[in-house]
């Protein structure tokens, strides 16, 4: 599925499924919920936190999913194309960090 595909489907899921967006404010809130799920995941899977009962069986793939769900949504409801914002994204990073990680003494 390409990122407008998925804009489609997540629009198309919000107005026969979800009835409406919530306004931007509130996603704005959701997605930082959802990115604490994420980083509270990362920290007992990649460091040193150990796994409480209710975070077992938690799936890191679907807790990244649930964020770009609600990035996707911010997108659709405020008028932003994610390709188009992700391609000019690429070409800012390419001027601008052309050489920049390769002289980054603290990567070699």
């Amino acid at each position: 599925m390409t990122i407008r595909e998925a804009q489609e489907k997540v629009d198309q899921w919000i107005k026969t499924t979800g009835v409406r967006y919530f306004g931007e404010l509130t996603n704005m809130t959701i997605l930082t919920e959802e990115v604490g799920e994420l980083a509270r995941l990362m920290a007992r899977t990649y460091g040193e936190q150990s796994f409480k009962e209710s975070d077992k069986g938690r799936d890191l793939g679907d807790e990244m999913a649930d964020v770009l769900w609600v990035l996707i949504c911010m997108a659709n409801q405020t008028g932003v194309d994610l390709t188009e914002a992700l391609q000019k994204n690429f070409q800012k990073k390419n001027v601008r960090d052309a050489t920049r990680h390769q002289e980054n003494e603290k990567l070699k």
